[in-house]
């Protein structure tokens, strides 16, 4: 299994995560069928989506897989008065990520990430490890300190 960018910076900080390889679906690259695959809870399954705030420019969202990230509350907790989700298009550039493949691990810049509150509730989550067909298993606390991502109320139910 190679290593990817995020992993590599994870054996840098000495931060103890597993690699979980799947097999992708390109017409479907949704976290359900993600959790299906890998046999884990769709509420650990962390989804890694880039937004674009109206004060502070570019930041990550990172949703558990059964909610949606709620653009209000994602824009207040954020510092900004409106967001909205980057174009598809320009994903890689921003991030050095695919669709179905970003990480909140290693991106090209370090955006200002949050991390819904859920996180908290569990042992570990799954993270993208930067490639479609690799997830990451990390402990949320971990995962927040490496990234310095803020934990708040960012999505609403599905």
């Amino acid at each position: 299994m190679k290593k990817t960018n995020a992993a590599r910076l994870l054996d840098a900080a000495g931060i103890n995560y597993e690699l979980t390889e799947y097999e992708v679906d390109e017409n479907d690259l949704s976290a359900t069928n993600l959790a299906k695959k890998i046999g884990q809870n769709i509420e650990q399954i962390f989804k890694t989506l880039v937004l674009r705030g109206d004060k502070t420019g570019v930041f990550v969202a990172v949703v558990p897989g059964d909610m949606e990230v709620d653009l209000k509350k994602a824009a207040k907790v954020s510092g900004n008065k409106n967001c909205a989700m980057v174009l598809q298009k320009e994903l890689l550039a921003l991030t050095g990520y695919i669709r179905g493949g970003c990480s909140p691990l290693g991106m090209k810049k370090a955006y200002p990430i949050y991390i819904h509150e859920t996180c908290q509730l569990f042992d570990h989550i799954f993270v993208s490890a930067g490639q479609r067909g690799l997830q990451l298993k990390i402990n949320p606390e971990e995962l927040v300190r490496i990234t310095g991502a803020a934990v708040g109320d960012i999505a609403s139910l599905d």
